[in-house]
């Protein structure tokens, strides 16, 4: 597994409001589907309901075991989906638990979940939509009306 974290989403419990605060902040996001995306730097902060990210990951909403919770989740996008698979097994070797295995997506890629020792939440994922650079950065790309 690369060193690299490709998203940040954020499990909110009301997404006007996350939305919100982040503009106040100064930051521009994208919304598709009832999820806004941050570009930040070579990678994305996201906002998505709390319930729906649990529901994703395939753990309790707010469950804080070594399962996983819902507050939080690190993505690391991969360049292909074979390499999915891999860093799941890694993952699993290196003491993690899978709380999701990999799978077809909504937007047509391939992506599964797993908790660290500590219950941290990580997707790894293809998505075709969201290429990986040379560096490993990805950039949001113009997702249509909000």
């Amino acid at each position: 597994m690369e060193q690299r974290i490709s998203l940040v989403t954020l499990g909110v419990t009301d997404l006007v409001r996350a939305r919100t605060f982040y503009e106040r902040l100064g930051w521009r996001g994208q919304e598709v589907e009832r999820t806004v995306f941050f570009q930040a730097g070579g990678m994305a902060v996201v906002l998505w309901a709390r319930e729906s990210l649990a529901a994703d990951a395939g753990v309790d909403e707010v469950d804080g075991s070594a399962a996983g919770h819902a507050r939080i989740a690190l993505a690391h996008n991969v360049r292909d989906r074979h390499e999915v698979d891999r860093v799941l097994a890694s993952a699993v070797e290196a003491g993690a638990t899978v709380t999701r295995p990999a799978r077809e997506t909504s937007y047509g890629g391939y992506a599964g979940y797993f908790a660290d020792p500590d219950g941290h939440l990580w997707e790894i994922a293809w998505n075709p939509g969201f290429p990986l650079a040379a560096d490993g950065t990805i950039s949001v790309p113009d997702l249509g009306p909000a």
